[in-house]
């Protein structure tokens, strides 16, 4: 039943380019799992889900690597230095939730004109918001496409679907980074990741080829915001509870 709760949850992230890292964590939590296994999991599982994502946009050319490798590369060091520092559980829910509550109400109110064109990502806004990042995604082990999405298209600087080709190959980078601090911090997987990741990767065929084919560009972006409003209300819940 958890493989295929993992399954589910990786579909429907993916088919906005997400990896499903919170709620990973939401179903591990629910499952009671033990805290120290909880992020190297969810790590493990993002890069699962996003390595096949992040291979399918490649190869059919949705991926912008000239736009991606500033934010990319900031972020990887404070990933490292994020992953080392071992989080309280609920300060994690806490302040994690609220953050993504608030970007999904940002993502629902901001403009929705598909024909607007993106603006250019100035170097170091592109830097700075890597690095911040970067930091977050490696301390909370959510692989950082949550923070990243809506703030690409907050500020125009990607459209919804290009955004979801962009996080998916963030996501992979920073959860790999992220796993070897996880793992110097002393924090390991469950034994059972083997078989929550053939639900990820299942998850992740369906979703990523759904979010490719068949969404439009607004709907991308309501279904991103239901899904960060989904994983705020999770984390908040398990913080209050």
């Amino acid at each position: 039943m958890l493989t295929a709760g993992f399954a589910v949850v990786s579909l429907l992230y993916a088919t906005v380019g997400q990896a499903g890292g919170t709620a990973f964590l939401a179903l591990m939590a629910f499952a009671s799992f033990p805290p120290g296994e909880m992020r190297p999991t969810a790590l493990l599982l993002n890069i699962v889900a996003a390595t096949y994502s992040t291979w399918l946009f490649n190869r059919g050319s949705h991926i912008d690597w000239a736009k991606l490798k500033p934010l990319l590369i900031a972020s990887l060091p404070p990933t490292l230095v994020g992953a080392s520092i071992v989080l309280s559980e609920d300060i994690y829910h806490s302040v994690t939730g609220i953050v993504l509550l608030i970007a999904a109400v940002v993502l629902m109110i901001g403009r929705n004109d598909e024909d607007t064109r993106d603006r250019t990502t100035p170097l170091w806004a592109a830097i700075s918001t890597g690095a911040v990042i970067g930091f977050v995604s490696g301390l909370t082990g959510v692989g950082g496409g949550v923070f990243l999405a809506p703030i690409l298209i907050g500020m125009r600087w990607a459209s919804p679907k290009q955004t979801a080709a962009l996080s998916a190959p963030f996501i992979l980078g920073n959860s790999a980074v992220g796993l070897v601090g996880a793992l110097h911090a002393g924090q390991a997987p469950s034994s059972q990741t083997w078989l929550y990741a053939l639900g990820a990767l299942a998850g992740a065929i369906v979703g990523t080829r759904i979010g490719l084919r068949w969404l439009s560009q607004t709907a991308t972006r309501y279904i991103l915001a239901a899904v960060l409003g989904l994983a705020g209300v999770q984390l908040v819940a398990f913080a209050a509870g």
